[in-house]
């Protein structure tokens, strides 16, 4: 059964993706191995989660603008539970894959006055808009997500939160759920929701 985050989750897992991890700015950088995948029935996703025991973090409707960069990714979300500045650097390949992640914690009314500097300094590329249902197992972040413009997908995140697991476990961790959830890999999607958007 799913159970509703309030502070911090029970069986460990934050509130947030952000923990500081010692930094007193706030910002954590971790390696993720994750997987996105089209998603035909979001609804049986997310019962066989709640088999698993998924922790549910709730329904985030996140607004995701990315700006030009010289390498990887940099998008500032502006959510209900998530609100980030977002770096990250991952090849585009089907199947679990490696991202370099920086995460900076930014509050909801910062959102509108630094997405308009960044925009102004590196241009926007394209306005991702979507409902992401977040549930954690452990060290595995799963996301429900309906794209506006693209659908319905499913995502899992094998985070090294504290960097002690390595990509190779992150990499089994990923393999392990999509077996449990079901995923076929004509169902594997490589690119980025703004690559997605963009073509």
């Amino acid at each position: 059964m799913i159970a509703k985050a309030k502070g911090r989750l029970r069986g460990g897992a934050p509130k947030l993706l952000v923990t500081g991890m010692g930094d007193p700015a706030g910002v954590s950088r971790h390696l993720n191995v994750e997987v996105k995948a089209r998603c035909a029935d979001p609804e049986a996703v997310l019962a066989r989660l709640r088999e698993l025991g998924a922790i549910d973090q709730g329904v985030d409707h996140q607004v995701d603008t990315y700006f030009g960069a010289r390498s990887g990714r940099l998008k500032l979300r502006a959510g209900d539970i998530e609100n980030h500045l977002i770096h990250y650097q991952r090849p585009d390949r089907p199947g679990p894959g490696p991202s370099a992640v920086t995460l900076y914690p930014t509050r909801p009314n910062e959102a509108p006055e630094l997405g308009e500097l960044l925009a102004g300094a590196l241009g926007v590329l394209v306005v991702v808009d979507k409902q992401r249902h977040i549930l954690w197992i452990g060290d595995v972040k799963f996301h429900v997500d309906q794209v506006e413009g693209l659908g319905s997908f499913v995502e899992i995140e094998a985070v090294d939160r504290a960097g002690t697991l390595g990509e190779d476990r992150l990499r089994e961790l990923c393999y392990r759920y999509v077996g449990l959830l079901g995923i076929s890999e004509v169902d594997l999607e490589a690119r980025s929701y703004s690559d997605l958007l963009g073509l």
